[in-house]
């Protein structure tokens, strides 16, 4: 395998870790750890931007890749049609085989590493917005909890207000029945 499939084939194996790393069944607040040091991290932004550059390299190597396996195939099938395939020697028909099979593999590797990276940017999206919603139904939760309590609260100030009166009523009526009394014994001392 040359160098840069063989970094390719490291690059799917970081992305098959780092989509592993994301599906994992963490606690909560772990998960939204990592997606807020993910999207607010500066070094892994200049990687994402740097790993995007990358892609486009393995898009090329990909239609490369493409190209190749419809060239070795063509190949084959012209020998089978010339009727050579009889002649052709052991060794040959290996060569011819090998050079299919490394195709093929180029192919599938740069292909899956580009899917592998669809895939990867799909499911972020979908974890930050995940944790956006559940974050919004945490506070709509505690607005909701807010809105009990404040209706709580104004029942009981209500409440409170009703019993306010019936000692403001009752403070009236002894205030009155004190004067009576009063003003009746000042009468009597005075007669």
């Amino acid at each position: 395998m040359t160098l840069y499939y063989a970094l390719v084939f490291a690059l799917l194996v970081f992305e098959m870790l780092v989509f592993c790393l994301l599906v994992l069944p963490l606690p909560q607040s772990w998960r939204r750890s990592l997606v807020v040091f993910i999207n607010t991290s500066p070094l892994v932004a200049k990687l994402h931007y740097s790993i995007r550059i990358t892609f486009i390299f393995i898009l090329v190597l990909f239609i490369d890749s493409v190209n190749r396996v419809f060239k070795v195939q063509d190949y084959a099938q012209e020998q089978r049609e010339s009727g050579l395939e009889t002649v052709m020697r052991e060794a040959h028909r290996s060569d011819v085989s090998a050079r299919k099979f490394y195709a093929q593999r180029n192919m599938y590797l740069t292909g899956f590493t580009l899917f592998l990276s669809l895939i990867l940017n799909r499911t972020f999206a979908l974890l930050t917005e995940m944790i956006r919603l559940q974050d919004l139904v945490k506070s709509s939760k505690t607005a909701k909890t807010d809105s009990v309590k404040v209706k709580a609260y104004e029942e009981e100030i209500s409440e409170l207000r009703a019993k306010l009166k019936r000692r403001d009523d009752d403070f009236d009526e002894l205030a009155d029945k004190y004067k009576q009394e009063t003003s009746t014994a000042e009468a009597k001392k005075a007669k």
